[in-house]
């Protein structure tokens, strides 16, 4: 005779209907609508505002100390590094629209 059992106890659980497949719930959809929110707005502005006046007056182009002012001044009002903010911006602008179609694809696929 052997010390160990010969099969494993069964363990309660929630039973699931193998027919139905559960959908996102409204907190996912919530998130995901949120998240589109965020990326559109973030999106736009970081696309837009580096191209306005307001980026070359605001408190970061002269928020470092005095002799590198003048080189941080110039860094900042770069067309690369506007270009590159607004890259980040388009990114963000990426996001939300993909989040878009993924949020209606999910929704279409639960009523079909």
């Amino acid at each position: 005779m052997s010390d160990q059992p010969t099969s494993l106890p069964s363990l309660p659980g929630p039973a699931i209907a193998s027919g139905s497949a559960a959908g996102p719930s409204w907190s996912q959809r919530l998130g995901s609508v949120l998240v589109i929110i965020i990326c559109l707005e973030l999106g736009l502005f970081l696309l837009v505002y580096p191209w306005t006046d307001g980026w070359s007056d605001n408190y970061f182009s002269y928020a470092v100390p005095g002799g590198i002012r003048a080189t941080w001044h110039a860094f900042w009002n770069n067309s690369f590094v506007r270009g590159g903010v607004s890259g980040v911006g388009a990114v963000n602008l990426w996001i939300a629209v993909t989040e878009v179609f993924r949020l209606f694809a999910r929704r279409s696929s639960n009523r079909s």
